[in-house]
């Protein structure tokens, strides 16, 4: 039997046709010959260097390189500084007049949840959700069970049995398109204005959805980020550093990114997107793992804009160890490096956005090639530690400096605008070492990227981290019992 409020694919109304959202469609699938597979352009990086060095020998080479990379950093350091200047001077204000029109605007709203595997914290996410405010009569809350196989799907049966509210649908084992796939099935069961995701172990503040919605008044705006704020920073010394990296992210670079050019990225959860919009985008693209970027970037090149409320706020759970972080940031990495090839083309022919905004989105697309450089940087140094590149110790000041200094600026004021406690200043130390491995998981993921290696999403794993929402689950059937 299936569970009161359950469905399986296929069920619910059909799409609606009345889309006047003009199309971008999603980009190729990753394992056709391609964009994803460029092995020879990394060989012509290496012989093009070996050439140079022998007509003019390794130290100019090296210098050349040094050079650029300064360049490089330089720009980075500019606009790292810019949105730490920005947050600073007026995020604060920002959220105290933050309650503007919270309850004149209800568009019908369709709040989907992907969750594979995630009886850890399904309930106290299942419990968030029945506590937004928000008219239940324009509200439909829709979780997908990807092919779980622990207690996820009876779980959410449960809930579905006594909460109308709340429908289920089951996807089968090996379904395909990780979450893109999984929200791509929910968008068939609804007819609503407005789609908001969050990911299973988020926990929304009541008034999220109020204050993401909003935004919409405006018909130029396609997508709205909420703010994600970690709730578990206590938990290990990895949960600590994400912590302070998401009040960075947030607080300062999404902020800063609003503030300065009007282009903060849609995220993968606490977001919202016209649903007429997404219907005429083709959905959530199952061919990437990171879906929000390459959202993000048809919603751009379609002619709309993404907006971001940093008082939407939802609670999440960071990731605890070295491991778990280096599988979320490889994911993270891969796809989006594999965003910038697929779409910086089309990108800088886009006649919708100014040539400012295309400099900025390719600067917000290369954010994860950043770390690859640093590597490189890093290794420039090394080298003339031990005599290689004959390069006067003032040439590589500039580049040491600004490969911490822009990121060191957005920390410290993500700390002063988030308020946290004195000691967390110390948690600054601890983006050495994060550093370091992030270097490397870019470094691998770039490799592995250009040499088309296959890659599928992978969820990340949860420890059921302390809820912010007070959890009294429902009574679970036992595994099997639902369908």
């Amino acid at each position: 039997m299936v569970a009161s409020g359950t469905t399986t694919p296929g069920a619910g109304p059909p799409r609606p046709t009345d889309v006047r959202a003009p199309t971008v469609a999603p980009a190729a699938d990753p394992h056709d010959s391609g964009p994803e597979g460029r092995p020879l352009v990394l060989l012509a990086y290496v012989c093009g260097f070996t050439m140079v060095a022998l007509l003019h020998g390794l130290d100019e080479t090296l210098g050349v390189v040094a050079g650029v990379l300064n360049i490089v950093f330089g720009v980075y350091f500019c606009r790292h500084l810019g949105f730490a200047v920005a947050a600073a001077r007026w995020a604060e204000n920002d959220m105290l007049a933050a309650d503007v029109g919270l309850h004149s605007y209800t568009p019908s709203v369709a709040v989907f949840v992907g969750c594979k595997n995630e009886e850890l914290v399904v309930d106290g996410m299942v419990t968030a959700l029945l506590a937004l405010d928000y008219p239940a009569d324009r509200l439909t809350l829709v979780v997908v069970d990807d092919g779980s196989d622990d207690t996820t799907g009876a779980r959410l049966d449960a809930w579905a049995a006594r909460e109308p509210r709340l429908r289920v649908l089951h996807r089968p084992p090996g379904s395909g398109g990780g979450k893109s796939g999984a929200l791509n099935d929910a968008l068939h069961l609804v007819d609503a204005e407005i789609a908001v995701v969050f990911d299973a172990d988020h926990e929304p503040d009541p008034t999220a959805l109020r204050r993401l919605v909003r935004h919409f008044r405006d018909p130029v705006v396609g997508a709205v980020m909420g703010r994600c704020v970690i709730r578990n920073g206590r938990d290990s010394q990895m949960a600590s550093t994400v912590f302070v990296d998401f009040l960075s992210g947030y607080l300062v670079n999404e902020y800063g990114r609003q503030a300065l050019f009007e282009l903060p990225a849609y995220g993968g959860a606490n977001c919202a997107v016209r649903m007429s919009t997404l219907r005429g985008l083709g959905g959530w693209n199952p061919h990437t793992v990171t879906e929000d970027t390459d959202l993000t970037l048809r919603v751009l090149m379609a002619g709309q804009r993404v907006r971001y409320d940093l008082s939407a706020v939802d609670f999440e759970e960071a990731v605890v160890s070295a491991q778990r972080f280096w599988k979320q940031r490889y994911r993270w990495a891969r796809g989006h490096q594999k965003c910038f090839r697929d779409y910086w083309r089309p990108l800088m022919r886009s006649p919708h956005l100014s040539l400012v905004e295309k400099v900025e989105t390719t600067l917000f697309l290369l954010v994860y090639h950043v770390p690859l450089l640093s590597g490189i940087g890093v290794l420039l140094t090394v080298l003339r530690a031990f005599g290689i590149g004959d390069l006067p110790l003032v040439a590589l000041l500039p580049l040491s400096m600004l490969l911490f200094v822009g990121p060191l600026a957005e920390l410290s004021v993500g700390l002063l605008i988030g308020r946290v406690e004195r000691r967390s200043a110390w948690r600054l130390l601890g983006f050495l070492p994060a550093f370091a491995l992030s270097i490397w998981i870019t470094t691998r993921a770039y490799v592995d990227g250009m040499l088309g290696r296959p890659y599928t999403w992978v969820k990340t794993s949860r420890s059921g981290a302390t809820s912010t929402v007070r959890v009294d689950p429902p009574v679970v059937a036992p595994a099997g019992a639902a369908s």
